[in-house]
């Protein structure tokens, strides 16, 4: 049965590990009804919103470990909440959307978000996406490591901090983890697909163009010249280098 754009199927109550925060934000409500009452009867904490400026504000002050963001919404849509919310946050996000129109996808998950639904959608579907997502943000997953230096550049992941020739530059999330790769192979060749799988994760589904709009932002940030970069270079064909 189909109820306010998702589909309703049965889904029994399972005991989790651990009590998740997770923020759904939509301005129907049947639809975030049905989903917190749905996420509560897995045994995650909820909180809900529906404009984009109150997301904003409650993914600030309560700091969920996982936040599902619909796309349309009144005041901020989605697409700007998002933009705002990585610009300090790196929780997983996932996209509701109405539209079937890939531009809105693609958008999105250059903006940071790590995942997509089309409505109308399964429950059991959508649950298995949060699931996915919020094993993904384990503490086993979390970075760690030495502090990675080259060329002038000093990237530490412990701290999430990041100096370019002694000063420090402010990066987004997935800039971040970006370069983290890249400087951890540098010398090698890092193909666009390994980027993806290990930046974005093995189930993303977006295009590979996402890559090259992070890597001309990123120049833009650690570069002198970002047109004729020296330590992010296109080896044409096969992916990206860090040089020193």
């Amino acid at each position: 049965m189909r109820y306010g754009g998702v589909v309703l199927d049965a889904v029994a109550p399972v005991a989790p590990a651990t009590a998740k925060k997770i923020l759904v934000v939509d301005d129907e409500s049947a639809i975030l009804q049905t989903l917190r009452y749905n996420l509560e009867r897995q045994g995650y904490a909820v909180c809900t919103a529906g404009d984009g400026r109150t997301a904003i504000a409650i993914a600030a002050a309560e700091k969920p470990d996982l936040v599902v963001l619909d796309i349309m919404l009144p005041l901020l849509d989605g697409i700007e909440a998002c933009r705002e919310i990585r610009r300090t946050s790196d929780v997983p996000i996932i996209m509701l959307t109405a539209k079937d129109q890939e531009v809105d996808k693609v958008l999105a998950l250059e903006l940071g978000a790590d995942d997509y639904v089309t409505k109308p959608f399964s429950l059991h579907e959508f649950l298995a996406r949060v699931r996915a997502r919020l094993r993904r943000a384990e503490p086993g997953e979390a970075r760690r490591g030495e502090i990675l230096e080259a060329g002038g550049i000093s990237l530490d992941p412990e701290r999430e901090a990041i100096a370019v020739r002694g000063q420090e530059v402010a990066l987004a999330p997935k800039e971040f983890n970006l370069l983290r790769v890249l400087m951890e192979n540098r010398g090698r060749v890092v193909p666009r697909r390994t980027l993806l799988d290990k930046v974005w994760g093995y189930d993303f589904e977006g295009d590979e163009q996402t890559i090259s709009v992070h890597i001309r932002w990123l120049r833009e940030k650690i570069e002198i010249e970002p047109a004729q970069p020296r330590h992010i270079v296109t080896v044409r064909g096969r992916g990206y280098t860090f040089r020193d």
